[in-house]
């Protein structure tokens, strides 16, 4: 029986003093200490976890002041702090255990644009992305382009100096900060900007702040008075990051200081950033992409000198390991016809290659491009197989978006051992590039390891990740020994380890890069700005004299953590422990299906990564007090006595199974995650597996019964749905079900029913015994609609268009006896109910299959539910039965019917998609357009989030406010711009949210179609 999970790693007095300090004073954002919201934030995109103390979420620059003013007194000497904004740091560079302060949920703003003289402000919790899409209207975008782009804020990329593609001619962030605005380890603001020697000299008419003043000086003379050694020991790299950068504090003439250049990449262990003023640049006119394909990666290496002389904006490269994995992805059919097989052979090397500028430029470098290419080709040079050209925008956007998904689809890799970020932005210099990464395949190779490798080939800089098996104690030790290696092959290569994601933890490695002396100012540069280590303590130097480094590549991994569930355990969990913290779950976009709770919460806990965390631990807790989850999952529920005990005692005994319940109960089961993550996490999967041991120990809510009890109950009410109407509609009834269920704005029974619609009509009276009696040589002429519970009961009148129209197309429909498809229990985890549910349909399913004819159903996540959760819980026994959604089934029917001639004036309608139907099959916007042009109408389709609905979601009282934000968020304003008439809407949940907040009924495809005909 699942125990009371009592166990959760306790404040320390320090910083429960502290924080019981902040919010008696004046700090005005979000102080958190909830275990699971520490747990979310203990991870990043690293295989590292360090468990924070707390995090806080300021609201303003004041509430950072106030934060780091009061740790500075003696009472609060042991408190320490690491900024942190997206969290997707690969080295652990904003993990402490310490506090984290997120900049990310408030700090957020465009403060200020200047197109005329292009720059702009941004508060450091700005995403990139959306500082985009604000820039574009005004012909500007900020130009450092990230794999990580739609989630990573400005402040982690001033943190960690970030660049991406394009660098040669983009430059690093640090090329693009005209000032920053920080906070001083004493609560004391400091601005940087670029400044003269006259100014250095007259200090205190620059700045008042002493601590600032005596910064400000004292580095500017250090660099000054080493510039020799500095210069001599910084490799010429376009990629070096050395997270103090001595070199470009000042100008080559020694003219202008600008502090901003220490600040920018020092991962936060100088200052916290909260605002900066940056250089944006002019979106180009013209881009064209060439995709260069090869018989095998080295070729694709040796080839990219070519490419960067041919003057590319971007030459980025992709190794079939990473080709594979995305032919495997979602996002795959939206590049594929960019990426074609060449007849005959094998492609294991891929170079994108971009040019951006003015028209007449681009086509003419791309022309140039194109005659080298077709020369070398029919010269069987250099490993060339094909390439292929594109100059639109969305083509060109689609395969960024492939390469950007590169890290997160390396973790998809089979097995236990997974690519590992630990060694994976090694920088040399280009034309060293080839011959090193030859030897750190050998390197690799001699510990027998697999991996992926993909990267900016134009800038020397290439992402590597080995496979290893963070559970398995001897792979941790390899991970050490590999990095040691990389360390010193990459010294060897005039290079460095650290080419572009920072260094974090490994820091260590710091004083060979350095050397003695200059490592020496390093410490001294720390020393200056935070004597008292105080933030982000353990990453890359410390104080003179402080001891040893907190954090170095052996600090404490999450696979320590992990190891401790047993394996089998594990294999029960297998989304839950496959998440390797990418956290493209944070997209930030509201028109992205991924993850709307998070989304309208702005909580991480209330994400894929974060809940997959918080069920990791939970699953470690579970061991650790001796229990067998397997054997739970079989266990008997305890009796209602003692569960009513138990929940009474809910609020009153701590209870770690409560905290991942508040996560799991926030999640819209909207499968999501499921595609759009790299590696497939399926929260609602293991959302149901926990709903299901959670309630053995704890009661349901009422509402949770009616949800899984309503296919039983639909029919029943069917028999008398104007008395079912009157009883559950009316004000006083609502109100009730509303105070003593938690449901609210449940749909009334359709009124005439389906069945009295159909009276007399021929689809109906069959069942399975009178289908077999029909001639073999005239089932090609029936199609057979399986119906689910909401259409058949709700609305009734899109049930008897779907076969009205089936009619139209000279078919005979037949409507299947109702069976319960038990989805509705699955998203509230009634697991051995589903499991029966799907079994009985499944064989009725599959003895209907062999008559061979179509089976359709006219809703996306229900017919989707055959297909996913069906086979995850039934097995080899689902049987091979398949029903298809209508748009596949209209697809397969107009191939060999003739096209319908376009009348005089068009019909155009908007078709709006189900977030499960978009997310499980990708091109269905692009085969209801076909269907509308086959039958002389022009479909437009919109890119949207989740409406907020969500099968029952929305129709619970305590998920009204947040479903209703949803649809705000990216629908409402969509659907204002467009004619009721014209909105096509083939998710039952969506039109019912529609129907709830726009106030009219929109229409399914099929009633559309059934017009046009």
């Amino acid at each position: 029986m699942l125990p009371k999970l009592s166990h959760q790693q306790t404040l320390e007095p320090v910083y429960l003093s502290f924080l019981v300090a902040l919010e008696d004073g004046l700090f005005s954002g979000d102080v958190d200490t909830r275990y699971s919201a520490r747990l979310a934030q203990a991870t990043d995109n690293s295989v590292y976890q360090f468990l924070p103390q707390a995090v806080i979420y300021p609201k303003t620059a004041q509430d950072v002041q106030i934060a780091l003013k009061l740790a500075d007194s003696a009472e609060f000497s042991k408190v320490v702090f690491s900024a942190r904004g997206g969290g997707t740091g690969t080295n652990g560079q904003a993990l402490t255990h310490g506090i984290v302060i997120d900049m990310s949920r408030y700090m957020n703003q465009v403060l200020e644009v200047n197109a005329e003289q292009g720059w702009v402000r941004v508060q450091a919790g700005v995403i990139k992305d959306a500082l985009n899409d604000v820039l574009r209207p005004h012909g500007y975008f900020f130009s450092p382009d990230l794999s990580t782009s739609n989630r990573a804020t400005l402040g982690g990329m001033v943190n960690t100096d970030a660049s991406g593609a394009g660098s040669l001619v983009y430059g690093k962030t640090s090329d693009h900060v005209l000032g920053l605005t920080s906070i001083l380890f004493d609560g004391s603001e400091l601005s940087t900007r670029p400044m003269s020697q006259a100014e250095l000299n007259d200090i205190e008419s620059v700045t008042d702040n002493v601590l600032g003043q005596q910064l400000l000086t004292n580095i500017a003379q250090m660099c000054k008075d080493n510039r020799d050694q500095i210069e001599q020991r910084f490799p010429k790299l376009n990629r070096f990051l050395t997270g103090y950068d001595l070199k470009n504090v000042w100008d080559d003439k020694l003219e202008n200081f600008d502090l901003s250049r220490i600040l920018a990449g020092s991962e936060g262990t100088l200052a916290v950033v909260t605002e900066a003023k940056l250089n944006i640049t002019r979106l180009p006119t013209c881009r064209m992409m060439v995709n260069i394909k090869y018989d095998s990666f080295e070729s694709a290496l040796r080839h990219a000198p070519d490419l960067v002389k041919a003057n590319a904006t971007v030459v980025e490269t992709v190794d079939s390991k990473v080709l594979n994995l995305a032919k495997q992805d979602i996002i795959w059919h939206s590049v594929s016809p960019y990426i074609t097989d060449v007849p005959g052979k094998e492609i294991d090397g891929l170079n994108i290659v971009e040019f951006a500028g003015e028209q007449a430029e681009v086509e003419a470098k791309v022309a140039l491009l194109e005659t080298m290419l077709t020369s070398q080709i029919a010269n069987n040079q250099t490993g060339l197989l094909g390439f292929q050209a594109t100059s639109d925008r969305g083509s060109i956007n689609t395969i960024y978006g492939m390469r950007k998904k590169a890290v997160g689809l390396l973790g998809a890799t089979k097995g236990s051992r997974k690519p590992l970020p630990f060694a994976e932005d090694t920088a040399v210099p280009p034309e060293k590039l080839a011959d090193f990464i030859i030897e750190f395949r050998a390197l690799l190779d001699s510990h027998q390891l697999h991996y992926g490798m993909f990267g900016h080939v134009d800038a020397g800089v290439l992402h590597v990740r080995p496979a290893l098996d963070m559970c398995d104690v001897e792979d941790e030790k390899l991970l050490r020994v590999i990095s040691d290696q990389v360390a010193d092959l990459t010294l060897k290569y005039g290079g460095l380890m650290w080419g572009e994601h920072g260094k974090g933890v490994r820091g260590e490695y710091g004083p060979a890069v350095f050397g003695e002396y200059l490592y020496s100012l390093l410490e001294d540069v720390k020393g200056l700005f935070d004597p008292n280590n105080k933030l982000n303590p353990g990453k890359l130097v410390a104080p003179k004299a402080s001891g040893p480094m907190l954090y170095n590549v052996d600090s404490v991994k999450r696979g320590s953590f992990d190891r401790q569930i047993p394996v089998q355990t594990r294999q029960a969990f297998p989304d839950v422990m496959n998440c390797n913290g990418n956290g493209l779950c944070f997209n930030y976009s509201a028109y992205s299906p991924m993850c709307p709770s998070f989304k309208v919460t702005g909580d991480r806990v209330q994400s894929p990564k974060g809940r997959a965390g918080l069920m990791r631990e939970w699953l470690r807790l579970l061991e650790g007090e001796g229990i067998d989850v397997n054997e739970l999952a079989r266990a008997k529920p305890l009796g209602w006595l003692q569960r009513t005990q138990n929940t009474l005692k809910i609020d009153k005994e701590y209870d770690y199974s409560h905290e991942v319940m508040e996560s799991l109960k926030g999640c819209l089961a909207c499968k999501a995650c499921s595609s759009q993550c790299p590696v497939k996490v399926d929260v609602p999967k293991f959302r149901a597996q926990f709903f299901d041991i959670y309630y053995q120990r704890y009661l349901r809510p009422a509402k949770d019964y009616l949800v899984a009890g309503i296919e039983e109950s639909l029919p029943l009410m069917a028999a008398a749905p104007k008395l079912v109407n009157a009883v559950s509609q009316n004000k006083l009834s609502q109100w009730v079900i509303k105070k003593s269920i938690g449901y609210v704005d449940a749909p009334a029974l359709s009124v005439p029913t389906l069945k009295q619609r159909l009276e007399g009509h021929a689809s109906r009276g069959y069942d399975l015994a009178a289908l077999q009696q029909i001639p073999q040589s005239e089932r090609q002429d029936y199609v057979l609609v399986v119906q689910d519970p909401f259409n058949s009961f709700y609305e009734a009148g899109t049930v008897l268009h779907f076969i009205q129209l089936i009619g139209k197309l000279g078919l005979k429909p037949v409507l299947l006896p109702f069976k319960p498809n038990g989805k509705p229990t699955h998203i509230k985890g009634f697991l051995d109910k589903f499991a029966r549910t799907a079994k009985n349909s499944a064989d009725f399913l599959n003895e209907v299959a062999k008559l061979n004819m179509p089976m359709v159903g006219v809703d996306p996540a229900l017919v989707l539910c055959y297909r996913d959760e069906y086979k995850e819980v039934l097995g080899a026994a689902r049987g091979d039965f398949h029903v298809q959604l209508a748009n596949e089934w209209l697809l397969k029917v107009i191939e060999n019917k003739v096209a319908v001639t376009k009348p005089a004036e068009v019909s155009q309608f908007t078709w709006f998609s189900h977030c499960t139907e978009s997310t499980a099959k990708p091109n269905t916007a692009n085969e209801w357009q076909a269907i509308f042009a086959h039958f002389g109408a022009k479909l437009n389709t919109v890119n949207l989030g989740c409406c907020g609905m969500a099968g029952t979601y929305g129709h619970e009282a305590e998920n009204y406010e947040r479903s209703k934000a949803l649809y705000t968020m990216s629908w409402e304003e969509t659907l204002n711009k467009l004619p009721p008439s014209q909105v096509l809407i083939s998710g039952y949940s969506c039109r019912s949210q529609v129907k709830r907040f726009s106030g009219f009924k929109p229409k399914h495809p099929i009633e559309a179609l059934l017009t046009l005909l």
